[in-house]
């Protein structure tokens, strides 16, 4: 799910780039809250970052004297993508294995839908292996698929969430051109 938050963090801008005053200094503390956004990735509580949206509030900086740079309090919007147990996503299958599919839905690159909680798919192995039902809808690397969030895990040293997915409900499973 997309959320909107409001974040608070501490930009440092290094003592380089305190060349100016007004305009050039937002800027400067702009590029680097983008580029600190960038890296941080993901957290437990609001997800995936996405997007900042706004910068509120800058507050005074805090020259950091073993470096020279300042530390400034910074508040701004942004949106994050989040999963959440029981939410209907769609993701593209990387793997096919006898056990389940893997996919990938938006930033999430570890979701899981086990072979036991596909309901009427079965395993086809072979030099492409699919997962094939008695109507001969297929789910094979590549698809895109709709699937119910079971459960999610956040992974700490990784920053990334992990799902475990099921087809089980109505309108849920590949998706074809059209449908979406």
């Amino acid at each position: 799910m997309y959320l909107r938050v409001e974040l608070s963090w501490n930009v440092v801008v290094s003592a380089e780039q305190l060349h100016g005053e007004g305009l050039l200094l937002q800027r400067a503390l702009i590029l680097q809250l983008l580029e600190d956004f960038s890296n941080r990735k993901a957290n437990s509580d609001y997800g995936y970052f996405v997007a900042p949206t706004a910068l509120e509030r800058i507050g005074d900086g805090k020259v950091r004297q073993d470096s020279g740079d300042v530390l400034f309090p910074v508040v701004f919007k942004c949106i994050t993508f989040k999963p959440f147990k029981g939410e209907i996503l769609c993701g593209v299958v990387n793997k096919i294995m006898k056990q389940g599919v893997f996919l990938s839905c938006g930033p999430i690159e570890k979701v899981f839908l086990a072979a036991i909680k596909m309901g009427d798919y079965h395993h086809f192995p072979g030099e492409n292996p699919v997962f094939q039902n008695d109507k001969d809808s297929k789910i094979e690397k590549n698809v895109q698929v709709r699937f119910k969030v079971l459960g999610t895990k956040w992974i700490e040293t990784d920053r990334e969430f992990q799902i475990l997915g099921s087809l089980e409900g109505d309108y849920l499973g590949p998706i074809y051109k059209g449908e979406i």
